[in-house]
């Protein structure tokens, strides 16, 4: 037998012994990162198939290597599923994460040093929305805006004012560990005053949106971009949907732009996802999310938790565990031995540095996959709370991380091997 036609228990029993260590990780945990999931088994075929051979430089029907027919189909059979779920006029699924994406979106309108605002970091923002430690915050001028302190929601005054001091080229609605709904018409409006492209980067909740769970950008923002795992629950990839005058200008941003050829058996995942999130039961799926982060939050909070913002309308909770004399770090890492997998983050105002902050970040988009209900929730709560009480309890964490392997095999996580 040739080598190229071993199973990788063979070629390399090395990997093959990491990769299910890790499917069994996955398996027996609870997995709490609001930007984590389980893509489906058919997501994870067509992502793992043999379209990762070809090679695609540009866009279907205008390709620079020949042998693209099939391939050709699969970007279109893509694009044409995302943009019936969005209602997106142009869509451009070639992106390899949301971080590329976005820099397609600042490629597209911006110049080197031109304006542009975001939400900080530490109020919840995403790092390629102007931060200082990434490119985006480098290379363009850039003004963060920030929450209230009194209700930790963005502050629409403090945008506008803002805006009008700065004239920014671009505006981002968008977070990562922001737990409320987000006024897209708002945003618009402060945006058409000072002539200025709003961006929406919905990479946390496009499931939601597609699923009618959160108000839908698509239509009030020129460009929304969004990465295609988390709730969405489809492969490691992006995806860009903008009005159709700006078309042009994403796809050359992207390509020749950014990238080269696409990563082809990602695009088939997306369309599988698309595929999937177009059923009744992804909507059923998403309205569970929203409701099993409610009940964690709500739970938390009656337990003496200072839940940021005071709940949440999306999948994450974002946890201030100052009034428990912990730092988010230490929670994190023994939540982590607990069996309970989220982390550490910054809340509002945090006086912490970032790489040991106040706060923990939890999702239920992945724990609602595997069919968790509310009863499930107000366990976690419990486990949650049990471990925080003392981190350096080994005995605490071993039991409740025996607890939990016992859920989990009640709640077979979708798309991993048995």
């Amino acid at each position: 037998m040739l080598l190229a036609d071993l199973p990788l228990s063979e070629r390399d029993p090395a990997l093959a012994n990491l990769i299910r260590r890790e499917n069994d990780l996955e398996s027996s945990t609870l997995r709490m990162i609001p930007s984590e999931n389980y893509a489906s088994r058919a997501v994870q075929e067509a992502a793992g198939s043999v379209l990762a051979n070809k090679y695609s430089e540009g866009y279907a029907r205008k390709r620079y290597y020949e042998g693209q027919q099939i391939i050709d189909e699969v970007e279109e059979l893509a694009i044409s599923r995302v943009k019936a779920l969005f209602g997106a006029e142009h869509v451009n699924v070639q992106p390899y994460s949301g971080s590329p994406a976005n820099l397609a979106v600042y490629l597209a309108f911006c110049n080197a040093g031109d304006p542009i605002m975001g939400l900080s970091l530490s109020a919840g923002g995403h790092l390629t929305h102007g931060h200082g430690v990434s490119i985006t915050g480098k290379y363009f001028k850039s003004v963060s805006y920030g929450v209230r302190r009194s209700d930790h929601r963005i502050d629409m005054d403090e945008v506008r004012s803002l805006a009008m001091e700065h004239k920014p080229k671009l505006i981002w609605a968008g977070t990562t560990a922001y737990p409320r709904i987000i006024d897209w018409a708002a945003f618009r409006v402060v945006a058409d005053e000072v002539g200025a492209i709003l961006a929406a980067d919905i990479s946390h909740i496009s499931g939601l949106v597609v699923a009618g769970e959160h108000p839908s950008p698509v239509g009030i923002a020129d460009v929304v971009t969004s990465t295609t795992h988390k709730t969405f629950r489809g492969p490691r990839g992006g995806m860009i949907m903008c009005k159709a005058q700006y078309a042009a200008a994403i796809d050359k941003a992207v390509f020749p732009g950014l990238q080269g050829g696409p990563h082809n058996a990602a695009t088939a995942g997306i369309a599988v996802a698309a595929l999937e999130a177009a059923t009744p039961e992804f909507r059923q799926y998403a309205k569970q999310v929203v409701a099993n982060a409610k009940v964690l939050a709500t739970a938390l909070g009656e337990k003496g938790y200072a839940i940021v913002s005071g709940g949440t309308d999306n999948h994450l909770v974002l946890v201030d565990l100052t009034p428990k004399n912990v730092t988010g770090k230490v929670a994190a890492k023994a939540l982590d031995k607990a069996g309970i997998v989220g982390n550490y983050n910054a809340v509002p105002f945090d006086t912490r540095k970032p790489f040991d902050p106040s706060g923990i970040r939890l999702g239920t988009p992945a724990l609602t996959s595997r069919g968790f209900g509310p009863e499930e929730m107000l366990q976690v709560a419990n486990w949650i709370d049990e471990v925080l009480i003392d981190p350096a309890n080994e005995a605490v964490q071993a039991r409740v991380r025996a607890e939990v392997a016992a859920l989990c095999t009640k709640h077979p996580a979708p798309g991993l091997a048995i």
